[in-house]
């Protein structure tokens, strides 16, 4: 009798130890990954991605805009102008989907702080069928006070930028996004405006394993109520960029043409007035490295 016990024992936990193998595999196979590579970088141009890079990744970043184009080759295109603006970037990932940075920028001698959360991840299986993300940075006029007017406060130098970023990955070659932005400077130029809200499009399509082209479209919105006394103001100009880019495990490199000089979001939203014209474009270039600890 115990022999016969003993072996139904054994039957019934071979028997429920198959079933909830069954049941975990069953589960695994249910996990939705996120989609490969939406983009190749946290930054598309002038703007950012819904990217961030796994825990403990360090990223440095080289932004650099030369002059225009418009002198031809008396200055080589821009690449031997005056007015070059170069920017000098860290960021750390801090948690999963999570990324704060800093950046040094030689227009103005502004320093920024930034910060991106990547709250949703396009899935695989489409079980999450977009990208969200938002990033914010507050940037600090870095001149000498002698540059402000005389009723300075220190308060004058601070500027904003709130960004909600959308993005699909719709195959293996084409990644699209869109974005709503609020962007804010406590000191102005006369005839501007402190408050600009904008719309964001860019993208990038694949045409190698390792190049793609890639686009970006920033539109200042003209929503005048924001700023009541701006009623005759001048609404900054779009700013439109268009490029190439070549990316490794650990390094991306982006080359591109656009009309705005500026090297921080805000910047481009409220203070870009070169028409998209092509004496106004200028040759710019993103260059990006990981380090992984």
């Amino acid at each position: 009798m115990r022999k016969y016990i003993f072996t139904l024992s054994c039957l019934l936990v071979f028997a429920f130890g198959s079933v909830l193998a069954q049941e975990t595999e069953t589960e695994t196979k249910k996990v939705d990954k996120p989609v490969r590579s939406p983009f190749e970088s946290g930054y598309l141009i002038d703007n950012q991605t819904t990217v961030i890079q796994p825990v403990n990744t360090l990223e440095f970043a080289i932004q650099h805009k030369f002059g225009t184009v418009e002198n031809g080759h008396s200055d080589l295109w821009g690449l031997f102008a005056s007015g070059a603006n170069i920017r000098l970037g860290l960021n750390y990932v801090v948690a999963n989907n999570v990324q704060i940075g800093l950046g040094v920028t030689k227009d103005k001698m502004t320093t920024d702080f930034n910060a991106k959360w990547t709250i949703l991840e396009q899935t695989r299986n489409n079980t999450v069928p977009l990208a969200l993300a938002v990033y914010g940075n507050i940037a600090i006029d870095g001149r000498d006070k002698d540059q402000f007017h005389d009723d300075f406060k220190s308060s004058n130098r601070l500027s904003s930028f709130a960004q909600v970023i959308v993005g699909r990955k719709f195959s293996d070659e084409l990644s699209l996004q869109t974005g709503l932005s609020f962007s804010h400077y406590n000191l102005i130029n006369e005839g501007m405006y402190h408050d600009k809200v904008g719309v964001h499009f860019n993208g990038r399509y694949k045409v190698s394993p390792q190049g793609s082209i890639i686009f970006n479209l920033d539109m200042p919105l003209d929503l005048g109520y924001l700023d009541t006394e701006a009623d005759n103001y001048e609404n900054p100009e779009p700013n439109f960029s268009f490029g190439y880019e070549i990316s490794t495990s650990t390094h991306a490199f982006q080359i591109y043409m656009g009309n705005s000089s500026g090297l921080i979001q805000q910047d481009i939203m409220v203070n870009n007035h070169s028409k998209i014209d092509m004496d106004n474009f200028m040759i710019g270039f993103t260059i990006t490295r990981l380090w992984n600890f």
